[in-house]
């Protein structure tokens, strides 16, 4: 047995800590109890919270760390990935991954939803401690080829299901693929009972869907690639539209809309009819380097859909460090500790049906123990570490 005592302790039974209090935990990790500490009990410093979740990552870009221009705009970070997207070893790219999964993994990460293209992250991810689900991105704009492109998607899928990997299709955006495609391959992927979507990243992609025209239409038009229809409607209404055109509404599965900067009231409204169980996943370093803004926390806070927090890749971000996307969610939108902990731990616990397991500090569970470091009165600082116990 273990027990760690802590200034605070984050169980996410409720937002709010216990001062003073401790956990214990069996030799295999799994929580016995929490409770307050007795007068005089040495404690650490910090806070004490169950393992975190990444929940939106791209750990097989890791290779393209420092590469990448900031500032771009969408447009001008779609160039870059075609441009440099094959620039390195497989060798380099699985060496890279495997470091950035190991980072994540010390730093508290128990748990991913990652994005794969391709298989050059299967063997790391099935040889981990890290539990991931692996959501296999489908791509292809052209209308005449999409049965190929889930034949192919089909077989990828099941060599991770052969290494052990929980892995299933999904689309990844409203316009780098065609209708029948985003269509296609939402239903597949909906048999796992998970979908993870990029959805309304930036202004750039809704002026290209509501009206044909901006950087990203352009980008598209100038290197022959085929553009999405045109619909009068946000892209997140358009996901939902090819969704209602292959499965009965509401959903049934847990859908992840991911970054959500151009979110609308009426986006919500109709997130909630359409899905009985979305989830937000914001990535707001992610978002300040391609085209700095920030996802509209205040209206995900009042939507009732559970937000979740990711990295992206080391393509659009400087580190994989889940905690420094709290600290700029905390500095950008005054958020609690506690909250911001239930986004990164029990939220994304709760998206990947992991909840029983993961996300909270209560007896029988094993959600890994997580000490954060150089809190000033109970909040993050530029300076706040975190380290998996």
């Amino acid at each position: 047995m273990k027990r760690y005592a802590a200034r605070y302790l984050y169980t996410l039974t409720s937002p709010l800590p216990l001062e003073n209090a401790f956990v214990e935990v069996d030799d295999e990790g799994v929580v016995l109890r929490t409770g307050m500490c007795e007068s005089g009990e040495p404690v650490m410093e910090g806070a004490l919270c169950p393992g975190m979740v990444n929940a939106h990552c791209h750990v097989e870009l890791s290779y393209m760390k420092g590469m990448f221009r900031k500032g771009t705009g969408m447009a001008g970070f779609i160039d870059q990935i075609n441009e440099l997207r094959d620039t390195s070893s497989l060798e380099d790219k699985i060496a890279a991954l495997k470091a950035a999964m190991d980072q994540l993994y010390a730093q508290g990460v128990v748990a991913m939803a990652d994005i794969s293209n391709c298989d050059d992250s299967f063997a790391v991810k099935a040889a981990h401690p890290m539990y991931t689900r692996t959501f296999l991105e489908v791509f292809g704009a052209d209308p005449n080829g999409w049965e190929a492109v889930m034949e192919g998607v089909k077989a990828l899928q099941a060599k991770a299901l052969a290494m052990g990997l929980d892995a299933a299709p999904t689309p990844h955006s409203c316009y780098t693929m065609s209708p029948a495609l985003v269509t296609a391959s939402s239903v597949e992927g909906l048999k796992s009972g998970f979908l993870s979507f990029h959805s309304e990243e930036s202004d750039e992609e809704e002026e290209m869907m509501m009206y044909g025209r901006g950087p990203m239409w352009d980008n598209r038009v100038a290197n022959g690639i085929p553009t999405p229809p045109v619909t009068g409607t946000s892209s997140l209404q358009y996901f939902l539209d090819r969704l209602a055109a292959g499965v009965s509404l509401p959903v049934a599965g847990h859908v992840l809309l991911v970054h959500e900067c151009s979110l609308s009231a009426e986006g919500v409204k109709a997130a909630n009819a359409a899905l009985q169980h979305p989830f937000f996943a914001v990535c707001p370093l992610s978002n300040r380097f391609i085209h700095n803004t920030l996802p509209p926390i205040g209206l995900m806070k009042e939507s009732g859909i559970p937000i979740c927090v990711g990295t992206d890749s080391l393509s659009s971000n400087d580190d994989l460090n889940l905690l420094d996307e709290l600290f700029c969610l905390q500095e950008a939108f005054d958020v609690p500790l506690g909250e911001l902990l239930t986004w990164a731990c029990l939220n994304g616990a709760c998206f990947l049906g992991k909840e029983k397991v993961l996300g909270t500090l209560e007896p029988g569970k094993k959600p890994g123990i997580v000490h954060v470091t150089n809190l000033a009165d109970g909040k993050l600082t530029s300076a706040s570490k975190s380290v998996l116990l």
